[in-house]
């Protein structure tokens, strides 16, 4: 599409879907209205969200399911602040966005805001279009930068210059660079370090989710005889193998948190081997040699100090050394590693004492029993608080693409939106959205986009009445709690309002209102109004506080 005959703004829109953007988020006001229109004519799949705050974590979610660039759209001022912890989310996990902003023009301007200084303090890059001229390059160049660099982008587009006659021609589209092969001397010495180990270990993360880099890594493994373990955004890498240990860290099975503990070689895939994977550093032997391997030279030995660095992608790094690493080894693969993992290797392997309150499901027989009911072909989300690990181990994924976990900020209310983007991303399979109360509550406006967007949704709330998480973490201690206890709320009914399916589950033979939705037709997304038992805390949670 030629730019001449045009505004501004409808360059910039039509330029960002030429260069790669197919799905924008948001909530539309007067001065995003022309760009956001112009993206649809474009092509663009426009997705509007009740929040801009939803739309933001939408697109997060999409874009880290689908692997591509997406975009969202927001009013000057208030869109852009609504949005920020969504944004703030996105930047700190390194998502490939897009953030289209209006921007006031007059400092008089209710709206007025300095967008490039909130840009700057949640992590973003800043950019603003100030000429009709170059405005077509800068929304080129800011999709390269989020798709290429992996950062979020905001593109501030002042209204003056929205309005302005847009210069002709077409938006370059800039090629994606080739990763830069990694330096033969630190794949020898992980080579070296591969050969040398007995019990190794690899931990893969973020980084390890690209095309290709299950298989490189899957090979090198076979070849050094190392176990396999993921951060929680992999979560699901490595299922199948027989040889997956599934989550490092605070959601480690406790055989997993065994092997890892034993092994004398931890290479971190894409990893930031963070006080979450590793347990404040715990999980991992005093003796052990720690090897990381990433693209961004700054993150090698941010979180702690690592025996090796290689800067690279994973799936060249992990080729490069299996071409060099010679006769397979054993190391950590034995018959008897084998049967433990077949036999411990998930959570629901572990025996567990149920809870036993009255008019109370245990949170964990609650998610086993969703467990067997749901499609296996799901992707699930899991929003922030006490309940977390229950979905976040005992709901099984088919793969990474089926897990989408958006904690890198620990923000409460980002679930469900985090739900609707993974399951736009990925319509083959069933969409499920985990949830505490509190975090349902902050997210209840965007039942209504999951309904008007006809998602075969599954939404299960953990309720506690309460901030479960400071419950358990202040109760100990004799303080009074009546600042993060509620009244019980009835999920079902709100639900049913906004024109969901609803059941509500008290205890395990409740669950057969969901199987008979599962059973079909499937015409309306179900809510699961869980009431769960209250006196216990997460197993995980002292040891979150521990990061506080």
């Amino acid at each position: 599409m030629s730019a001449a005959g045009g505004t501004v703004a409808q360059a910039v829109g039509a330029a960002l879907v030429r260069c790669g953007v197919g799905a924008v988020f948001g909530v539309v006001g007067s001065g995003n209205f022309a760009v956001t229109n112009a993206m649809v004519a474009a092509g663009a799949r426009f997705v509007a969200a009740r929040h801009e705050g939803g739309a933001a974590t939408m697109a997060d979610a999409y874009a880290r399911t689908s692997g591509g660039v997406a975009a969202v759209s927001l009013h000057q001022g208030c869109g852009l602040t609504n949005s920020l912890t969504g944004v703030t989310e996105a930047a700190k996990s390194r998502t490939p966005l897009v953030v289209v902003t209006a921007e006031a023009t007059s400092p008089r301007s209710n709206f007025a805001v300095d967008q490039w200084a909130l840009a700057e303090a949640v992590g973003a890059v800043p950019v603003r279009v100030t000429a009709a001229d170059d405005a077509v390059a800068q929304a080129a160049a800011a999709v390269a930068t989020a798709r290429d660099d992996r950062r979020v982008v905001v593109l501030n587009l002042p209204l003056d210059v929205q309005a302005l006659p847009a210069s002709p021609g077409e938006p370059p589209v800039a090629g994606t660079p080739s990763p830069v092969p990694p330096d033969p001397a630190a794949v020898q010495r992980l080579t070296d370090a591969l050969r040398a180990a007995r019990r190794p270990v690899f931990v893969a993360g973020r980084g390890s989710r690209g095309p290709g880099s299950r298989a490189a890594l899957e090979e090198l493994a076979d070849r050094c005889g190392a176990l396999l373990a993921t951060s929680a955004v992999a979560r699901g890498l490595f299922r199948g193998s027989a040889w997956d240990l599934d989550v490092s860290g605070g959601f480690a099975t406790p055989l997993a948190a065994e092997l890892v503990s034993a092994a004398d070689l931890v290479v971190g895939w894409g990893c930031a081997l963070n006080t979450w994977t590793t347990r404040h550093g715990r999980l991992i032997a005093d003796d052990a040699v720690v090897v990381q391997v990433d693209l961004e030279a700054d993150a090698i030995g941010a979180h702690r100090d690592v025996a090796l660095g290689v800067v690279g992608d994973v799936r060249a790094v992990a080729a490069a050394v299996t071409a060099q690493l010679g006769e397979p080894a054993t190391g950590y693969r034995t018959p008897e590693v084998r049967e433990r993992i077949a036999r411990r290797g998930r959570w629901r392997h572990e025996p567990f004492e149920e809870a036993g309150e009255a008019g109370h499901v245990d949170p964990r027989t609650l998610t086993i029993g969703l467990d067997d009911l749901l499609p296996a072909e799901r992707v699930v989300a899991v929003d922030s608080g006490n309940f977390m690990g229950y979905p976040s181990v005992f709901l099984d994924v088919p793969d990474e693409s089926g897990f989408c976990f958006t904690q890198a900020f620990q923000s409460v209310g980002l679930g469900l939106a985090t739900a609707i983007g993974a399951a736009l991303a990925r319509p083959d399979r069933l969409p499920v959205a985990a949830l505490g109360d509190g975090g349902a509550l902050m997210g209840a406006a965007e039942l209504e986009t999951v309904v008007r967007l006809g998602l075969p949704m599954v939404v299960v709330v953990y309720d506690d009445a309460a901030y479960g998480a400071e419950v358990h973490h202040f109760g100990p201690h004799g303080d009074v709690l009546d600042t993060v206890r509620f009244p019980e709320t009835d999920f079902a009914a709100i639900a049913r309002g906004y024109g969901f399916d609803a059941v509500t589950v008290r205890g395990v033979e409740d669950l057969a209102g969901v199987a008979a939705w599962v059973a079909g037709p499937r015409s309306a997304p179900l809510l699961v109004d869980a009431k769960v038992a209250r006196e216990r805390p997460s197993w995980w949670l002292e040891e979150a506080f521990r990061g506080h």
